[in-house]
């Protein structure tokens, strides 16, 4: 099934995602045995979540098992947060995914031990939830991950069988305690439910299985539609090109927007949004022109609206208001949810060397009402007209930085120098480079 129906190439490098439970176990064992007679790098990744006080000795476990197949073996810890927001379940996975993302490198598949059993809890929970064809499609057998890929070979097998071919080989393996705990949803769809189905739907697994492979289908179908309509709503903001034109979805029909945001927001690598966060955010396309910026937030993600422009980036703490941070431009200065600040020496370019005769510089933010006297100019101009006329967007608008020397405002990050601080022709100057951490996706080039 590898290397035929998964069409995976031998001398591919596998990676196992080894929990040490029974199914990961009887993967790793299957392939400790396959590799004898095929070519293929083999090695074990355990997550260690920090959430059991046996965590340690099941890595230590894990380590035990690897050594005696000799599987290279390494063990990543994760700090899993976000529990409150998305509750346990949700927030370890998305901590475990990252860590198992984060350790592909191009050309590796990740390989998890999901079987048919499992396929069919997630389309239960799914159907729960009220999942669209998305959700109904499960766990596909092969997906890209990080730089890699996942896949998971044993969707065709049943928990019963995995079980069997433990016993067989006489493996040993971890019992989460965890795995018994009615409180969560998974645990008491498989303990408490799914068992009494089986008197009328024996083949209960097996159905829907197939109802999860139908939905892929259809899921792979509406990937074909958002991928021409993605293009179209590129092509119309060439100039940003992870974002969307808003003129151009709302040309579409309402259920092609849904499908068109799911599927940028999936593209890029973001926690899909409940339905209410996505309706919230076609609501901001369809507001009305005098609203020109809207955005939308969900754990990880944040979805802003600005003029034509819809752009997703990662969630970002907010900065401090109070900033007051002072540099003495011999190194750079990194500040957090701010970027980085730097200098490059140019002749006749950036501030004076001479003018900031060395004094230093404060590092602050917005607090309203800033103006400043540009190069060439007569008058002074209120910095929020400036940034309105630029274009430069809320999210960075929020963290841009301004540096003064003492009270007096000397420059506006790498966008402006101040007239009485700018170098003159061959006249010795530090050029402010600017990298911010929030995507500068739909920022206009920079004034000069």
């Amino acid at each position: 099934m590898l290397f035929d129906e998964l069409r995976l190439p031998p001398g591919s490098q596998f990676k196992v995602a080894y929990s040490g439970g029974l199914d990961s176990h009887v993967l790793l064992h299957a392939l400790s045995v396959l590799r004898a007679e095929h070519r293929f790098s083999l090695s074990a990744i355990h997550i260690d979540h920090d959430l059991q006080t046996a965590s340690a000795e099941w890595g230590r476990h894990c380590a035990a098992i690897c050594t005696k197949l000799d599987i290279q073996y390494v063990v990543k810890r994760v700090r899993v947060a976000g529990i409150e927001d998305e509750g346990l379940e949700a927030a370890a996975r998305r901590a475990r995914y990252a860590a198992l993302a984060a350790a592909l490198v191009p050309g590796d598949t990740l390989l998890t031990a999901h079987h048919c059993d499992d396929q069919e809890e997630t389309v239960f929970l799914q159907l729960l939830r009220g999942a669209g064809v998305a959700g109904l499609a499960a766990m596909p057998a092969k997906t890209a991950l990080g730089h890699g890929q996942i896949v998971r070979p044993l969707l065709g097998f049943s928990r019963a069988a995995l079980y069997a071919y433990a016993q067989e080989h006489r493996l040993t393996w971890i019992e989460d305690p965890s795995n018994r705990a009615l409180h969560l949803r998974r645990n008491f769809l498989r303990t408490e439910i799914l068992p009494r189905l089986t008197h009328y739907w024996p083949a209960h697994s097996s159905m829907l299985a197939r109802t999860a492979h139908h939905a892929a289908e259809a899921m792979g179908l509406l990937d074909e539609v958002a991928e021409t309509d993605l293009a179209a709503c590129r092509q119309a903001v060439a100039h940003s090109p992870q974002a969307l034109s808003v003129n151009a979805l709302l040309a579409l029909s309402m259920p092609r927007q849904r499908n068109l945001l799911r599927y940028w927001l999936r593209r890029q690598g973001f926690l899909a949004p409940a339905a209410s966060q996505l309706e919230e955010v076609l609501a901001q396309v369809q507001t009305a022109p005098r609203s020109q910026q809207a955005r939308v937030c969900w754990p990880g993600t944040e979805v802003w609206r600005y003029r034509d422009l819809l752009v997703a980036m990662p969630a970002q703490p907010a900065p401090d208001p109070a900033l007051d941070v002072v540099w003495d431009l011999r190194a750079s200065l990194d500040l957090s949810g701010i970027g980085r600040l730097c200098v490059v020496p140019l002749r006749g370019q950036g501030l004076s060397c001479a003018r900031l005769n060395g004094k230093s510089l404060h590092v602050r933010l917005r607090s309203g009402g800033e103006t400043l006297m540009l190069p060439g100019r007569g008058h002074h101009h209120v910095l929020k007209k400036l940034l309105q006329a630029e274009g430069m967007p809320p999210w960075l608008r929020a963290r841009l930085p301004l540096l003064y020397v003492d009270h007096e405002l000397a420059a506006v990050a790498d966008r402006w120098v101040c007239a009485p601080y700018l170098a003159g022709d061959g006249e010795e100057g530090l050029k402010i480079v600017w990298e911010p951490h929030v995507s500068s996706v739909g920022t206009p080039e920079k004034a000069r």
